[in-house]
């Protein structure tokens, strides 16, 4: 196979498959988890003796991020581990890695929009290990592509958008962060741009940030969520101070996508666009 998912059961690599569905690309792997463990070198290097990717587009991570701050070896593993593990290979196989990683990279700490040479400093585990395994995958594999994303929700999967519908359906009133900054990103966007990048022919090699184009708050994400879907609930805003969590979040994550959209001459939707999609997408299949 031309193009190899790692991570196919996830969010992100479902919505690869819907995508590569869609344009009719067959020439993609989806292998499951067992055949497709980043933590098994030895069974990793025989599924790329099988397949002989040129591309290996690796959506594996660990992801909770309050959890990973008292399973931090675990999140490791499969964080920096794994994707050394995969970098490895495609070193020695010849093929281009495409990895997916993180806003969380950062402190969150400036108000500027974050470019790819920004210092990265991040200020949880889960951030802390996505950086460690983007410095693995550099040390060994020059032909690699990092895709830095924020905020991801789709069809797919455990995300914000679900969580809010369902508590949405289940409560009169809601209390949601209105202090930290992002940008929402609808997967399946990110999903396009990815198989655009293998498709492209491109040698840009290096780190690239990606995300809906705007701003906005939880808050402001949730808000959105409700006035789309037709939900009545009553949303306010709260500060971080109010609802601790196990990690600390970065405050402002909004990322500078100047570089991508020039290298691969990309339109980007506004995040608000892509939320229509996708809520009236579940609305469908709910309804089904």
């Amino acid at each position: 196979m031309e193009v190899l998912v790692l991570g196919a059961a996830g969010q992100l690599g479902s919505c690869i498959k819907k995508v590569a569905a869609e344009t009719h690309l067959d020439s993609i792997s989806f292998p499951d988890e067992n055949a497709g463990n980043i933590l098994d070198f030895e069974g990793l290097k025989r599924l790329f003796i099988a397949e002989q990717p040129r591309f290996v587009i690796n959506c594996a991570a660990y992801t909770a991020v309050d959890k990973a701050e008292d399973d931090v070896e675990l999140c490791g593993l499969i964080n920096k581990k794994g994707a050394a593990n995969i970098a490895m290979l495609c070193q020695e196989f010849g093929a281009v890695m495409v990895h997916v990683s993180t806003d969380f990279v950062f402190a969150g700490d400036s108000v500027g929009l974050l470019k790819e040479t920004d210092i990265a400093n991040p200020v949880n585990v889960y951030g802390l290990t996505k950086l460690e395994g983007e410095r693995a995958i550099a040390a060994v594999l020059p032909a690699h592509f990092i895709i830095r994303t924020s905020w991801l929700y789709s069809e797919y999967g455990n995300n914000f958008v679900k969580t809010m519908l369902k508590l949405g359906s289940e409560r009169d009133e809601l209390s949601i962060i209105a202090d930290q900054i992002g940008t929402p990103t609808y997967a399946v966007d990110l999903a396009r741009v990815i198989l655009l990048i293998v498709g492209s022919g491109k040698t840009t090699y290096g780190v690239y940030h990606y995300s809906n184009e705007g701003v906005a708050s939880w808050y402001d994400f949730a808000q959105g969520i409700f006035d789309l879907s037709g939900t009545d609930v009553k949303l306010s805003p709260i500060p971080t101070s109010k609802y601790p969590t196990r990690a600390v979040r970065p405050k402002f994550s909004v990322m500078d996508k100047a570089k991508i959209k020039e290298t691969f001459g990309l339109e980007i939707p506004y995040w608000r666009n892509s939320l229509i999609v996708c809520v009236n997408q579940l609305a469908f299949l709910a309804a089904i």
